[in-house]
């Protein structure tokens, strides 16, 4: 607007060692963040083409998800909260035909940045939960609906099925995940 300001702070110097006749390679972390999400109907089915608007921060875009049903989004690496709002699936008939009617809007609230590492109960829960499998509190109380969704996600992998959060079911929710 006519007469705001706008004030840009100097530039601050930083030094790197490095031998010289060598390549470098110098990244500045968390610019820009990606956001990455996917969503998949009852049968885990991608859901392509799909209108989306998703609030970051206050920031709203408008999209469509890819053919995979995912959305990629840049976001500022201290981005705390979002809202994603798209269309539920369709409710269907014995046949497996739609239903008449408007579809109707599901509201995904999303909490950036707040991720606990893979190695704590915690952080194995809240990506449990994201996959759908878990629907509990995100603690660190390693209880019965925990370890029912650990053996959940072991079988749809292919892991032995345990109820534990062995080395390979981490590393397989991890790869899977991201993050």
């Amino acid at each position: 607007m006519t007469g705001d300001v706008v004030h840009i702070p100097d530039l601050t110097l930083r030094n790197e060692p490095g031998a010289t006749e060598m390549t470098h390679k110098f990244m500045l972390k968390g610019v820009p963040e990606k956001l990455h999400i996917r969503l998949l109907d009852f049968a885990h089915k991608p859901r392509p083409n799909l209108d989306y608007v998703i609030v970051i921060d206050g920031n709203s875009r408008r999209g469509k998800t890819d053919a995979n049903g995912a959305i990629t989004q840049s976001i500022p690496p201290n981005a705390m909260t979002g809202k994603l709002t798209y269309a539920a699936p369709p409710s269907l008939d014995m046949n497996g035909n739609p239903l008449p009617g408007k579809p109707k809007t599901l509201v995904m609230i999303l909490q950036l940045g707040n991720l606990n590492p893979i190695t704590e109960v915690s952080g194995f829960k809240a990506r449990l939960a994201n996959f759908g499998l878990y629907r509990g509190p995100i603690d660190e109380n390693l209880d019965d609906a925990t370890k029912q969704a650990i053996s959940a996600f072991q079988t749809q992998q292919g892991l032995p099925v345990t109820g534990i959060a062995d080395d390979a079911t981490q590393q397989k929710l991890q790869s899977l995940h991201g993050h």
